[in-house]
């Protein structure tokens, strides 16, 4: 469990904050694979809300203990959507133990680029770093002119810049590339989101797939976007030869539909074919910041829980509306982590290989 020291039973927040970490921590025991020291490896993807945007304010100090507490339990966890500032990056560190690590690229520029970033935090008892980090550029196009001359020509990159980073544990040598794919239009199978899907896809199961590549396993994970497994977004991803569980293909979403916005997707050919041990969404809203507990945060949410942009009261229902839909992600995430846990221990297989 991460370092709560700072809470103070003399605090009524700290108090509540105690209590909702101990019933967190009994659904993530019941849930989650308990962690080993080499047998399994503990992988989740997680779109962190606007971690952390002045524009919606700055978290309260609650909230990253349940973050903290959500992100303990894995070996390594995939982040979107986090902002300029990567002061809750060292937030997260302080409460998570000195033995935690993160990776973080720089700002993605441009309106789409929303001026995000994203990161990988990994147990660095379990997970080494291998060395390879680096964003994401899509190769040129090369053609031929007249003279059968090779010509380059540069292509768009993706709006937010996906990050490819190398890491080992156990026998498992592996790249782990995460994304935040273009939401474009409400439409579920919307043509941008759809070539950005197709286009990382590609370059990285070539980039796989290459003598000189650092692992020949490499995952592809995090905000995809992806409305349901029947829409031609997911069959963008896995027309490279990336597979997607069944147990992986969850609600991830934290809204009136239901949406697989997030995936974790696999090309790992020698890996065991039982290598994927387990897998789901996790529902942290199950026992925090839960829809009953609305008149505990009345004080924190502030003159916008009592009427809106335009100054008109809101009546009981758009209370709540805006404590479930608005606030309460904006504290912790409108994104379920989705996660995984994978065999890392291929030495009976190797033995048997060897024998014969």
């Amino acid at each position: 469990m991460p370092f709560f020291y700072d809470l103070d039973k003399s605090k009524p927040e700290d108090a509540r904050t105690a209590e909702r970490l101990l019933a967190l921590d009994e659904k993530l025991s019941a849930e989650i694979p308990a962690k080993t020291l080499d047998d399994t490896l503990l992988l989740a993807t997680w779109n962190i809300r606007e971690f952390d945007s002045p524009a919606y304010g700055k978290r309260r100090s609650e909230p990253y203990h349940y973050i903290a507490e959500i992100i303990s339990r894995f070996d390594i966890v995939a982040i979107q959507e986090v902002r300029l500032e990567t002061e809750p990056l060292d937030k997260l560190r302080g409460l998570l133990g000195r033995w935690w690590n993160y990776l973080v690229t720089d700002v993605t520029g441009g309106t789409k680029g929303n001026k995000e970033r994203m990161a990988f935090f990994y147990d660095t008892r379990k997970v080494r770093f291998g060395g390879l980090a680096g964003e994401v550029v899509l190769p040129p196009i090369e053609t031929r002119d007249a003279n059968r001359k090779k010509v380059y020509t540069p292509v768009k990159q993706l709006a937010r810049t996906p990050y490819l980073v190398g890491f080992e544990a156990g026998w498992f040598k592996f790249m782990l590339s995460t994304v935040h794919i273009v939401y474009g239009t409400s439409r579920a199978e919307d043509p941008e989101r759809e070539k950005e899907i197709r286009q990382i896809a590609k370059t990285m199961a070539e980039r796989a797939g290459q003598k000189h590549a650092w692992a020949e396993n490499i995952i592809l994970l995090g905000d995809f976007n992806i409305f349901d497994p029947d829409d031609v977004t997911f069959q963008a991803l896995t027309d490279e030869g990336f597979t997607i569980p069944d147990a992986l293909q969850q609600v991830t979403n934290v809204g009136k539909k239901e949406r697989f916005f997030d995936q974790i997707a696999f090309m790992t050919p020698k890996a065991p074919a039982d290598q994927l041990i387990k897998a789901g969404a996790f529902n942290f809203f199950d026992v925090v910041y839960r829809e009953q507990d609305e008149a505990l945060y009345i004080d924190a949410m502030g003159k916008r829980y009592h009427e809106n942009s335009k100054g008109e009261a809101r009546d009981a229902a758009g209370k709540a509306s805006y404590f479930k839909t608005y606030w309460r992600t904006h504290q912790m995430s409108d994104h379920l982590p989705l996660w995984a846990a994978l065999k890392i221990d291929f030495g009976r297989e190797y033995l048997n290989a060897v024998k014969g």
